[in-house]
């Protein structure tokens, strides 16, 4: 599993090792917000969307090792994730309407309110001076959606298709860390003095959320961000396979693995394209 931040740039090593996992915040907050976001019109797929409940179960993951043929496999656990990726990205697209809604100078006190509790779930809190342009600019990089392709590709490699000991004992399937003693489980290979711990979560749409908040927060994944935006600035779909492709640039810092990691999500986008929505 990925996630000490090794130096593989100046940028890189300059990354404490606490910025690797930035805790999921106010998580009650955003189920309380957005469960209205759980609506069958964001669920989409080229494929169809089996029942799931006459598989197995280990805790809130489906048990996927018990399904031998690997297509049916893939199958099963894309359409397990994809319902909470759509939630996920329903819920940002909520949040940014709300942020592109702003004038600057002329916000309300309600405006203001929401807009500081944004600021602290993403981790960019507004200054003294109030709410300002060049604040603003930066939470539209961070509030912005990701595409299914990227996330069902990472969830696959980080936790072995739903079967690793991290999916399906944390309800962890993107290898996110946390630093508190018992926040999680103890990784079998953990370097000596190290404190770091698998996350667990209570369920399979937190460790989701997680991922998002993570990416969309952390500074190690700024060049991602700054990828999204240039994209976004060009008109070109973010939800596309294609975007998922380039935002896979960023994520360099995801594992000690680096460049061979990013290579290695690029080709299971490409080796799972009949998966994709085109």
């Amino acid at each position: 599993m990925p996630k000490s931040l090794k130096s593989m740039s100046l940028r890189v090593a300059a990354i404490s090792i606490a910025a690797t996992f930035v805790s999921i915040g106010p998580y009650l907050h955003y189920d309380r917000e957005y469960r209205s976001a759980i609506d069958p019109s964001v669920i989409h797929g080229p494929i169809t969307h089996p029942d799931l409940s006459h598989l197995p179960y280990i805790g809130d993951i489906p048990d996927f090792a018990s399904i031998k043929d690997i297509k049916a496999k893939k199958t099963a656990f894309f359409d397990f994730l994809r319902p909470k990726i759509a939630l996920e990205n329903r819920r940002i697209q909520k949040e940014r309407a709300f942020l592109e809604s702003l004038r600057i100078g002329n916000v309300t006190k309600e405006q203001i309110s929401y807009a500081e509790r944004l600021a602290a779930l993403y981790s960019y809190p507004l200054t003294d001076s109030g709410m300002s342009q060049q604040w603003l600019d930066e939470m539209l990089k961070r509030v912005n959606v990701l595409p299914e392709a990227l996330v069902l590709t990472q969830a696959a490699n980080e936790s072995a298709w739903g079967t690793s000991r991290f999916a399906t004992q944390a309800n962890n399937l993107f290898g996110q860390w946390c630093y508190k003693t018992g926040c999680g489980i103890i990784p079998a290979k953990r370097g000596a003095g190290q404190k770091h711990e698998v996350k667990k979560f209570e369920s399979v749409q937190e460790s989701v959320h997680g991922y998002f908040m993570n990416v969309n927060r952390n500074r190690a994944y700024a060049d991602l961000r700054d990828i999204r935006a240039n994209l976004a600035k060009n008109n070109k779909d973010l939800l596309s396979v294609s975007t998922a492709t380039e935002l896979t640039h960023g994520l360099l810092a995801y594992s000690e693995r680096g460049i061979a990691y990013v290579n290695d999500l690029r080709a299971m986008i490409r080796h799972n394209n009949a998966y994709w929505t085109q």
